[in-house]
């Protein structure tokens, strides 16, 4: 099979590469997912969130490695295996970052990804339910919408941020990229809105892409340093050879695109030749540098019945799913993330390195069920972790899922901010709006209080927000721990790029869906040799008393 481009994995960048590829000229192009496709009616429910993280068909659900600072538990690093990929079963929570996060990338040498450089990506990606404006898209095909809060945890969370002192923002995507207000989703007319229904669908019967699903590459095909071709293992197991004329393209996550590489025997030498792989192309940097958002959640008692609880019985959920199969209303078209807070953990932080994000119903932590009894949860993320770890082979055997060490909280300055992140929203909920809702502490418990008493339920419950990223950063040539230039093009092979979450050099602040978009639809410009979208410089919103105050 021959085709002009061949783009591996069908996820948040793989849906929008081949959307633009097909829109732009006569490109054939072949798209490949190992999961299955994207009709079950769960992908569709946004309120199906938890039952898509326990479903392996559209999951593939990697087991990590035992991580030492976190008593050696391993945990579940969960990644879409569906077209659309992880867009088809996260949180949907939409936030592009901050501004001074790509100037981060930008001064780390990444040229051409400044702030004013992505944010024309950005508005050109979306179509936003409050219209365009400086900051914001319309028309795109990413329909973004801002929740609209009615239960009372909800309101009290926002308000109560605002009688903590911190500001109140009214788009978090905005000028204004710090403090509380409402979220913005990926959710359109009650339904999840993936990448597969926003970019894949409009071109899925085109007669130049050619989609296979339950496709899974084994290894790249080259010829000498250039990259011509896949190896894939089709639905029935048989092995097929497929080739591109201009580009391979990787875009099977900060997990599978490294993966793929170092089966292909571009890595880290020492390691590929450990696991008795040819070495084609020595490059340090693969697998490496791997970033992600640790987790904590604290829950609370309600005072009054005001959770959700009620409505996961059995006839409440009943119901609830009748009036989304016939309207798309109701507490199931929501992704039950509808307030969040994006605040610094100290007074030197430059900008927001914690995001806090209330849930009306608490859940167990080990089977993800809801506590028999009326309690919100709140989470802590560490938006810029210290801490890196690597992705690496177990074996040859591309059947075989890689091995994945995060190293959370190994970097001391994680867990201080953490620790902080904990102080900081026991503070909150102590705020005049939740006096009549908030009851007793039930996790971590009142009885926390030293930092060692911190330290050691961080080793117990500190978890991921999926977020896994940066495993084939971006650099120059003379970066030897970069993986890809600027154009996410690999260094020392031509022919082959990788686009998605892997080539951030750093991760960004806040949930990785919207950026790793904003990458397909930035890259797919440079595929196609157009020029990049005009730069937008506008100023964001910057705290004034940064060295004097958090608020």
């Amino acid at each position: 099979m021959d085709f002009d481009y061949i783009i591996v994995g069908a996820g948040s960048a793989g849906c929008v590469l081949a959307n633009r590829l097909i829109n732009s000229g006569n490109n054939r192009v072949l798209l490949l997912e190992a999961g299955p496709n994207n009709t079950a009616l769960s992908l569709k429910m946004p309120a199906a969130v938890l039952s898509n993280l326990t479903n392996t068909k559209h999951n593939w659900a990697f087991q990590g490695e035992p991580e030492p600072e976190l008593n050696g538990r391993q945990l579940q690093h969960d990644r879409g295996k569906t077209l659309g990929g992880s867009s088809s079963i996260n949180g949907m929570v939409f936030i592009r970052g901050h501004a001074l996060d790509y100037e981060g990338w930008r001064q780390s040498g990444c040229v051409g990804w400044s702030y004013a450089d992505v944010l024309p990506y950005f508005k050109r990606m979306e179509n936003y339910g409050g219209g365009g404006d400086e900051y914001r898209g319309e028309g795109g095909p990413l329909h973004v919408h801002r929740a609209k809060p009615e239960d009372p945890l909800t309101l009290a969370f926002l308000k109560a941020g605002e009688e903590a002192g911190y500001i109140v923002t009214d788009d978090i995507s905005g000028r204004c990229q710090e403090g509380f207000g409402v979220s913005d989703r990926t959710v359109f007319k009650g339904e999840r809105w993936s990448t597969a229904r926003a970019y894949l669908d409009p071109v899925r019967r085109h007669s130049n892409l050619t989609i296979h699903t339950h496709a899974q590459v084994q290894r790249l095909i080259f010829d000498g340093n250039k990259a011509t071709g896949v190896t894939y293992k089709d639905r029935s197991g048989h092995i097929v050879n497929a080739y591109a004329s201009k580009e391979i393209i990787l875009s099977a996550g900060a997990v599978g695109s490294p993966h793929i590489l170092m089966l292909s025997g571009i890595g880290p030498a020492r390691h590929l030749r450990d696991m008795g792989i040819d070495v084609r192309h020595d490059l340090p940097g693969v697998g490496q540098n791997l970033n992600d958002h640790p987790d904590f959640v604290l829950k609370y008692k309600c005072k009054q019945p005001v959770s959700f609880w009620p409505k996961t019985k059995p006839l409440a959920k009943l119901m609830a799913g009748i009036q989304w199969l016939t309207t798309r209303r109701g507490i199931v078209g929501s992704n039950l993330f509808e307030g969040l807070g994006c605040i610094r953990s100290a007074p030197e932080v430059e900008y927001p390195d914690l995001q806090i994000i209330i849930s009306p119903i608490a859940v167990d932590d080990a089977t993800w069920k809801p506590l028999q009894e009326h309690a919100f949860q709140i989470h802590v993320g560490l938006m810029r972790a210290y801490s890196r770890g690597k992705i690496e082979l177990r074996s040859s055997d591309p059947a075989h899922p890689p091995s994945i060490l995060v190293n959370y909280l190994k970097d001391s300055r994680d867990r201080e901010a953490m620790r902080k992140g904990i102080k900081l929203v026991r503070e909150l909920v102590e705020q005049p709006a939740f006096s009549e809702l908030r009851g007793e502490e039930i996790f971590p418990g009142n009885d926390v209080q030293s930092d060692d008493e911190f330290d050691r339920v961080l080793n117990t419950h500190t978890t991921t927000q999926w977020h896994l990223s940066c495993t084939a950063r971006m650099g120059d040539a003379n970066d030897k721990g970069a993986v890809v230039d600027a154009s996410g093009r690999v260094h020392g092979i031509s022919g082959l790029r990788v686009v998605d979450a892997s080539i951030m050099p750093v991760v960004t602040n806040g949930n990785t869906n919207a950026p790793t978009i904003m990458i397909a639809e930035k890259l797919s410009d440079d595929i196609l040799g157009h020029p990049p979208l005009p730069r937008i410089e506008k100023d964001v919103w910057g705290n004034p008393d940064t060295e004097t105050g958090q608020r």
